[in-house]
């Protein structure tokens, strides 16, 4: 009975929400913020694989909200997410879906909404989390005169409620995204302690992950050693020396790997961008298997690198590039089809660009996309289903405010640099870094705003700017940008 009632009292409260609102950016924000702590990758640091799936599907959902807030945007692709959803209390839920026994469930879902509030409730009702709070948000249109009684009198259920159906007190979570929202000092004084002794155990490893970074890249003559994601020291040292086991095993395999860059993710190849990729999950067998298939991989790039220079040719003289901190991590294979049909799609169309007419500018492809987009950078940002004719105005529209971006990229890179070096010394900060997701004008904002401050906590620590506040497991502070 407690559970039709809730459900029915529920679908009511609902609907009279989507009737007579509409959030606006920062409300649909501020409404998901239960859902960001429940998901987001900083919590995972134990668990790459999830960590992984996570910083993915956030990268997709963000691209389906920006688009949302886009004026006159009406094509949208249903677009499936699938998230690891940390839980108190893995029992909490009737709802039947797949555990992990390490506190968190996977999700899964798909948004075919067309506006941020929809969004919103399907996001927070398909992880199982309570949309009640959304009622007090501050929207900007009136409510129905048939809905304002219903929504100025919230139900509030007694705490045995909860108790007996196992739902999540939105009271409750509420109060736990609000201890979330503190000051830079408050949450330095709660957490230095843990983060220094965190960091002291870590310092060995530190050491011995870049004794055998050096080693390895030395031996066989590496132009880099990265990780795709911020895996902890322990977790990277163990695949180090996998590598150098199979170093010592089948040294002949490793023949061709000079001057490339090996990373080390979640599955095995070679990437978009040229780099060794080793799979963290596979086995010796499998990582053999790629270094033998080097050579017919790059042969395999020479084709794509031939493609993107006929891509060029036909857009004016525009750069096709691949960026690894912005775009999904593609294979080579998966890269090389998307510019095959992008490229058989411009020759169909055959667009009167005039012949390097747009040199010195630059574009990525996108597959999630469907309308053409300028980034702050400079970049376009064109999708593959693009419309010929749509591209071609967009791109001659946006020509002179892509190369006052990329001047302007350049200068904001220079500044970014300067303030990073300057925070580092001022604060004796063993390092300082950001998040991929983290762009240059936040992270200069925060600097600047860091300069003035007097903060002593941060003596040898390693700082990370981020969205939300964390002590990751080796020691490493994490801020957000825009901290209070």
């Amino acid at each position: 009975f407690y559970y039709f009632t809730r459900l029915c009292l529920e679908k009511v409260l609902v609907q009279c929400i989507l009737q007579s609102r509409t959030l606006s950016g920062a409300d649909a924000i501020n409404a998901l913020r239960p859902f960001y702590f429940a998901v987001h990758p900083d919590f995972f640091g134990q668990h790459p694989k999830e960590r992984e799936v996570n910083e993915n599907s956030l990268k997709r959902l963000n691209g389906y909200l920006e688009n949302l807030q886009k004026p006159g945007f009406r094509s949208f692709k249903p677009t499936q997410l699938t998230f690891y959803v940390r839980e108190r209390e893995p029992n909490s839920s009737n709802v039947q879906e797949s555990f992990s026994a390490s506190g968190f469930r996977a999700v899964s879902f798909t948004l075919h909404t067309r506006d941020l509030l929809s969004t919103v409730l399907d996001i927070l009702n398909s992880c199982s989390l309570s949309t009640e709070h959304i009622q007090s948000l501050n929207v900007n249109s009136q409510p129905h005169k048939e809905a304002k009684s219903t929504l100025s009198r919230p139900i509030k259920w007694d705490k045995t409620y909860y108790s007996f159906t196992g739902f999540k007190d939105p009271e409750e979570e509420l109060e736990q995204a609000q201890r979330v929202e503190t000051t830079l000092i408050s949450w330095l004084d709660g957490n230095e302690a843990s983060a220094v002794k965190k960091l002291k155990k870590s310092l060995p490893l530190r050491k011995e992950l870049e004794r055998l970074k050096f080693e390895l890249s030395h031996q066989l003559q590496l132009s880099d050693i990265r990780w795709q994601r911020s895996w902890g020291i322990a977790h990277r040292c163990s695949q180090l020396h996998s590598l150098g086991r199979l170093v010592q095993q089948r040294p002949e395999v490793l023949k061709n790997v000079k001057g490339r860059t090996v990373v080390f993710t979640d599955r095995s190849g070679m990437s978009a961008a040229g780099h060794i990729m080793l799979g963290t999950m596979d086995v010796h067998h499998h990582w053999t298997k790629i270094f033998e298939r080097l050579p017919n991989y790059y042969k395999l790039q020479k084709r794509l690198l031939f493609l993107e220079d006929r891509i060029s040719q036909l857009l004016g003289g525009i750069q096709v590039i691949y960026i690894e901190e912005l775009q999904p991590l593609l294979t080579l294979e998966e890269y090389y089809e998307t510019l095959d049909s992008f490229y058989n799609k411009l020759c169909d169309s055959r667009l009167p660009f005039h012949p390097r007419s747009l040199r010195g500018l630059q574009m990525i492809l996108e597959s999630d996309r469907y309308a053409p987009s300028l980034h702050e950078f400079g970049h376009f940002t064109i999708p593959t289903v693009c419309d010929p004719a749509t591209l071609q105005w967009f791109i001659f529209a946006k020509a002179q405010e892509a190369r006052e971006n990329l001047k302007r990229k350049e200068e904001m890179m220079i500044t970014e640099k300067e303030l990073i070096d300057t925070s580092t010394e001022k604060f004796s900060l063993d390092r300082l870094y950001k998040e991929p997701s983290v762009s240059s004008a936040q992270m200069i904002d925060c600097c600047k705003r860091l300069l003035e401050e007097s903060l002593p906590y941060l003596q040898g620590m390693h700082l990370c700017i981020s969205h939300f506040y964390s002590v990751l497991q080796d020691g490493d502070l994490c801020i957000p940008w825009n901290w209070k």
